[in-house]
């Protein structure tokens, strides 16, 4: 009869226990782990869930060490390979004797075929998406590849490149679950907070390893380095002294419980231990956009080249504020509606254009998906007219 007491006592503290977890949402926690990002209305299960943040224990040294291991078998190292032609040359023909320049001949450029290490990255995704810089994969016509932490080599699928930051998002085809890097909130940073920033500096050193603080914040740079090439104004960044070189564009900068507060960028060309980061933040922005658009690599496009014109310079040209069209693609949406060049887009589905924000037209479209009707109210020949433009696939 005791044994039987003490049964029923246990039962009830059980019961009561749970009933106190599911009062206070701690049960929830304890069975289910949230999205990153809220779900959207039309899509029941996210693409990119939560990933738990490193749990590290020991000396401070030895949480460093313990969290830059876990974290190398998620940092790639991008590589290019694509077809180039040398310049034709003149070159003086063997049998002009006289080298009075008649015998001169065209030699045809050699084709060369470029195959290397460009940049870094880092899976935000156990099925294969990758973040890493537009800057790093900016050539279209030419094929990439990534480089795992065990030596794996894989083919990037697709690449999704953000025409208002320096992101892309590079998709694999794994053949087995990837691990995926936690993202941090770079909202919350503070100065001479601990920064570890890890990549392939030079395309040749491999998760290479490099840490120092929080420099500065909110800073404006112009991106790019020699292995890629090419240069990209940005605002909002972050500054740090850890070493970032050419071939770190992309590698993520962690904080010391291994969560991604940043992308590494650029580094100054005038001074030295001054590195570059975009906010992690605006990451987040990014797949979140991708999220809720399904997942799609695919890109909207009206097809028209513009100029912005803001109120006083429309007023001194007797034109309206907006984007002032110069050239319509052939074929393109725009096109098809009737927009023709000399039109001033003034207003994207009742948003207004606004002539300072270069971007404006940009970030409507972007909030839009391919396939889906928009209205365009632009200004023609002192009238207004608005027509409806049919989104699709930039290619």
């Amino acid at each position: 009869m005791k044994k039987l007491l003490i049964v029923i006592m246990i039962a009830f503290v059980a019961i009561f226990a749970l009933d106190k977890l599911k009062q206070n949402g701690d049960l929830k926690k304890f069975i289910t782990l949230p999205n990153l990002f809220q779900q959207s209305k039309t899509s029941s299960v996210s693409l990119l869930p939560t990933i738990k943040p490193m749990q590290l224990s020991g000396t401070e040294e030895e949480k460093r060490i313990q969290m830059i291991e876990k974290a190398l078998p998620s940092v790639v190292t991008i590589g290019i390979n694509f077809t180039t032609k040398q310049p034709d040359r003149l070159q003086l023909s063997p049998l002009d004797i006289f080298g009075n320049g008649s015998g001169f001949q065209r030699v045809p450029g050699k084709e060369k075929t470029i195959d290397r290490n460009i940049g870094s990255g880092f899976i935000v995704s156990a099925e294969g998406l990758i973040i890493s810089n537009k800057h790093v994969v900016e050539q279209e016509d030419a094929k990439y590849k990534v480089r795992l932490n065990n030596g794996d080599t894989l083919e990037v699928d697709k690449i999704y490149r953000d025409p208002l930051n320096d992101l892309a998002i590079l998709k694999v085809m794994p053949k087995s679950s990837l691990p995926a890097l936690s993202l941090g909130n770079s909202d919350k940073l503070k100065l001479g907070q601990t920064v570890v920033a890890v990549g392939t500096p030079l395309g040749e050193f491999t998760n290479s390893v490099t840490s120092g603080i929080v420099s500065g914040l909110g800073r404006g740079i112009t991106a790019g380095s020699p292995l890629e090439g090419t240069a990209e104004k940005l605002d909002g960044v972050i500054q740090t002294d850890a070493a970032i070189s050419a071939g770190n564009s992309g590698g993520p900068l962690l904080n010391s419980s291994g969560e991604v507060i940043g992308v590494n960028t650029a580094v100054s060309g005038e001074g030295q231990n001054i590195g570059f980061a975009l906010p992690v933040n605006i990451v987040k922005t990014l797949l979140s956009e991708f999220d809720k658009r399904g997942g799609t690599f695919e890109r909207p496009y009206m097809g028209v080249k513009y100029q912005m014109i803001d109120r006083q310079t429309a007023i001194a040209n007797k034109l309206v504020e907006g984007a002032y069209v110069q050239d319509v693609v052939s074929g393109s949406p725009a096109e098809k509606a009737g927009i023709e060049p000399d039109d001033v887009i003034t207003k994207i589905d009742g948003e207004k254009v606004s002539g300072t924000d270069e971007q404006s037209v940009v970030k409507v479209l972007l909030s839009k998906a391919v396939g889906q009707t928009i209205s365009v109210t632009y200004w023609r020949a002192e009238q207004e007219k608005t027509v409806y433009v049919s989104l699709e696939a930039f290619k």
